[in-house]
């Protein structure tokens, strides 16, 4: 049984496309197949003033932060700080980076597994450090992920392709990248998982360009791009499953 780690960078989770993430699935997916989940720590940034001066906003946040508690995880806060530079203009910083390297690395003794929730390429040299004390180490990102940070670490999944872990509008709508596109024919297959007591499980489904209005088919050749989807059997091809309404998560 491996056991394993979550640590959220929260912040820039939430201004990377994350915004929304249910925890709950987060959590799910750290205890799935032959994984136990022993650490769960999400880093938030929390402004004082604000939360003394404005009732609304501290109700807000204060729910926030209790939901995520109820999924079981840990929140570390670190508090904003305002700037005035040289020209008078604010700023404001809140950088929770150090507190999770430091929380991961002690923590790491006891791990097997550990799932870094972050884009941010400063924490390349976290990843390679916890590799070198015999962790596998597992990012999941959004937007505006470091490339770098994904090619160190042991896999890279993007969040976007989670079942659950962000709301899809729309009923048995699924996300996944193109695969295995054949630009001459206009067909290839969309991959995209399940998340089952055995792990995110890989699928894949059978489409062509025509099911995808308003996109350019060149964008099926690159398996990094995501679409949304419906799955239906197609009645004109003996009921074979094919995915419909594609659509660019990007559009």
């Amino acid at each position: 049984m491996l056991k394993s780690g979550i640590y959220v960078d929260a912040e820039n989770i939430r201004m990377c496309g994350g915004y929304g993430m249910r925890y709950d699935v987060l959590a799910e997916l750290g205890s799935v197949g032959n994984s136990t989940l022993l650490r769960a720590n999400s880093y938030l940034a929390e402004d004082r003033e604000r939360t003394k001066d404005d009732p609304e906003y501290r109700q807000k946040l204060y729910r926030y932060h209790s939901v995520i508690r109820q999924c079981g995880f840990k929140v570390i806060k670190k508090y904003v700080k305002h700037f005035v530079d040289d020209e008078g203009i604010l700023t404001t910083k809140a950088n929770a980076d150090m507190d999770l390297a430091i929380d991961a690395l002690l923590q790491a003794r006891n791990l097997d597994r550990i799932i870094l929730l972050t884009g941010d390429g400063d924490f390349i040299r976290l990843v390679l450090a916890l590799q070198n004390m015999g962790c596998r180490v597992e990012v999941i990102g959004f937007n505006h992920v470091s490339n770098d940070l994904k090619e160190a670490a042991d896999n890279f999944l993007s969040g976007f392709l989670i079942p659950g872990l962000l709301p899809i509008i729309g009923e048995n709508r699924q996300r996944g990248i193109p695969i295995n596109y054949n630009a001459d024919r206009g067909f290839g297959f969309m991959r995209y998982y399940r998340l089952s007591s055995e792990g995110l499980l890989p699928q894949s489904v059978f489409f062509h360009c025509s099911k995808a209005q308003d996109i350019n088919d060149s964008l099926f050749l690159d398996s990094a791009n995501i679409f949304e989807f419906t799955i239906v059997k197609n009645p004109d091809n003996s009921g074979r499953t094919e995915a419909w309404d594609i659509q660019s998560i990007d559009a």
